[in-house]
């Protein structure tokens, strides 16, 4: 009788970040503008890979998927986290929750496949120059974006439908400052081990597959490059694997930080908002700062402006 007493949890109170007044204020200012500025280099990156023809090849056209991707996974999180710091109540319903893990899952499992196929790309176009544009032809590409962007709304549904089963009665407050899977887990009155059987059954394959990838591509990348004969050319080539290789470092040290015992709680924040805020604001910059093609473009547009301005 007791068990059947028990009321069932549809709403949650989301943690947050901080309750004090003035660290409120702070953290809502740096997290808007990190917002925003993720929204402007994400979103125009994608619009200046779409305008410039000059970047309409296979590393841009991923290099695009991945920007919208970030700016997915920033939009998943960020709004609901300003929100609650001057929110009173800071609830959110169980369904708001499932979307916004949803968003997020999408986001992060497409990025894993999108730096693999970046990855691969550059293992073609500097271990196979003169095959490039056979082996990456405008239809594989837009095949292995698709099969991505497949995968992971397969894996983010299958999580979001598991938690269908769980039933929430211990406590209506989420340790975290977004609805991420395994504080929720936590307050479940029914056994999750079925869900977390599911995380390491769909997930794992996905981190060892992409990161074997990786690895991999970037093996084969380092023979061929230690074989060139010229140091320009060695340099050229370690060159468009920079940005690359430090965006996917980044995210994947965030990621198998964040990939801990299920026990672990308020250690999960500072990574979540690292690789949650701070991995798809840094992305456009390391792209484009240290891409000449992308810096040559934005000049352009300058230029142009600058004339049409005088005008």
């Amino acid at each position: 009788m007791a068990k059947e007493n028990q009321s069932l949890t549809t709403e949650f109170i989301l943690k947050g970040l901080t309750d004090h007044p003035v660290l409120k204020t702070l953290l809502f200012l740096v997290f808007l503008t990190i917002y925003l500025i993720t929204m402007v280099g994400n979103l125009g990156l994608v619009a200046l890979i779409f305008m410039e023809r000059h970047l309409h090849t296979s590393m841009y056209f991923f290099l695009g998927n991945l920007a919208l991707m970030d700016f997915c996974c920033s939009s998943a999180v960020t709004p609901k986290m300003l929100q609650n710091l001057f929110s009173k109540d800071r609830m959110i319903s169980l369904y708001e929750c499932m979307v916004q893990f949803y968003f997020l899952c999408l986001a992060e499992t497409a990025d894993c496949f999108l730096l693999a196929a970046m990855a691969y790309d550059r293992y073609v176009a500097i271990c196979k120059p003169l095959q490039y544009h056979t082996m990456m032809s405008k239809k594989l590409c837009i095949q292995m974006t698709i099969g991505a962007y497949i995968a992971s709304n397969l894996h983010s549904m299958i999580h979001v439908g598991l938690l269908l089963r769980l039933t929430f009665c211990r406590s209506s407050q989420i340790d975290h400052f977004f609805c991420d899977i395994l504080p929720l887990y936590r307050l479940s009155c029914t056994d999750p081990y079925i869900n977390e059987l599911m995380i390491y059954i769909f997930s794992m394959p996905i981190q060892i597959i992409t990161i074997a990838t990786v690895l991999t591509s970037y093996v084969y990348i380092l023979f061929t490059v230690f074989k060139m004969k010229s140091r320009e050319g060695r340099g050229k080539a370690l060159s468009t694997c920079a940005s690359h290789f430090l965006s996917i470092s980044i995210f994947y040290i965030c990621l198998l930080m964040y990939i801990r015992p299920f026990e672990e709680g308020d250690k999960d924040i500072p990574v979540a908002i690292f690789y949650t805020t701070v991995i798809p604001l840094l992305n456009p910059f390391i792209y484009s700062l240290r891409n000449k093609e992308v810096i040559n473009v934005l000049k352009k547009i300058m230029r142009t402006y600058n004339i049409l301005k005088q005008t």
